[in-house]
């Protein structure tokens, strides 16, 4: 379902739902979901920023060696 959690199946997130629900209330639930996913999202772009560094690097490093 989800590529980073291979083992969590469908109970397992209506669980984890239930469980933010009670802790966080039904009004704060969407602010908590808005920030996760923010967050998600940041460590997504500075992974695939860090990512092309690399490659940038590796490419840079091959055409100085031939």
């Amino acid at each position: 379902m989800f590529g980073f959690l291979p083992s969590i199946g469908f109970p397992e997130l209506i669980l984890i739902l239930v469980i933010a629900l009670i802790i966080f209330g039904p009004g704060k639930l969407p602010e908590v979901g808005k920030a996760l996913g923010k967050g998600i999202r940041e460590f997504k772009s500075a992974s695939k920023e860090v990512q092309k560094e690399i490659h940038e690097a590796v490419n840079t490093s091959d055409n100085e060696a031939k």
